[in-house]
């Protein structure tokens, strides 16, 4: 006998209290709730019954259908799956989550135009829902054509990484200081240093030797007076 499952006290808690409650007035709406307990704990087989009990009562009732379109989902039953979704998405069109699980559906059973439309469906609604785009590509085969504002920034992204990474050695920024940047500064560095400097005039040249010697005889005779004439 398989073991039941570990269930939550709070979930027990609030699935005997919805019992009662669908219990004493079968036609209450607390059947949903109850069912959304049931699929918590993982009881899938009790979610079905109580859902189909209350679809009875509610034949029409669109979210019921789409949480039982889940349930038959989850339980292997494609085809009673893929009915109630189908009159799901018929009576609301933007019911997203019939909308995923046909899609994958279609997608299985090799269904890929009806697989793409309902990820159109999706992606018409958001247009960045990430298992839609995927489901997308797999059913096409082509890239995804992502829409204008993410492209940009996708793309802006990608330069401002590149931009962050990019950084220049030092030899390289030594070399770029160290070069010319206007024609006249590129004459200036062609040019040798000897050519730039005049050298002196020899009549400059021996008068600037005189006063060194005059100036050297000066501190000599300061520190030794006694060498000087008596």
């Amino acid at each position: 006998m398989a073991a039941s499952p570990r269930i939550d006290p709070a979930i027990a808690a609030e699935i005997d209290r919805l019992a009662t409650a669908v219990a004493k007035n079968p036609r209450s709406k607390d059947f949903l709730p109850l069912a959304d307990e049931y699929i918590k704990a993982g009881m899938w087989q009790e979610a079905a019954a109580v859902l189909e009990d209350g679809l009875t009562v509610y034949p029409g009732f669109v979210t019921a259908m789409a949480a039982l379109g889940r349930v038959y989902d989850q339980l292997g039953q494609t085809a009673k799956a893929k009915a109630i979704l189908e009159e799901v998405v018929k009576q609301r069109p933007d019911n997203l989550r019939a909308h995923r699980i046909l899609a994958k559906l279609y997608q299985s059973a090799g269904h890929t135009e009806l697989a793409l439309s309902s990820c159109m469906a999706i992606l018409t609604a958001n247009p960045f829902d990430e298992e839609a785009l995927s489901l997308k590509r797999t059913i096409t085969g082509a890239p995804i054509d992502l829409p204008p504002a993410r492209r940009e920034k996708t793309r802006l992204g990608a330069q401002a990484s590149s931009e962050g990474h990019k950084v220049e050695s030092p030899a390289a920024v030594g070399a770029d200081s160290l070069r010319p940047s206007t024609p006249a500064s590129k004459a200036a560095a062609a040019t040798p240093v000897s050519a730039s400097v005049p050298e002196p005039s020899p009549r400059k040249h021996a008068a600037t030797i005189a006063r060194l010697e005059a100036w050297l005889g000066t501190i000599q005779s300061k520190r030794h007076p006694e060498s000087g004439p008596r």
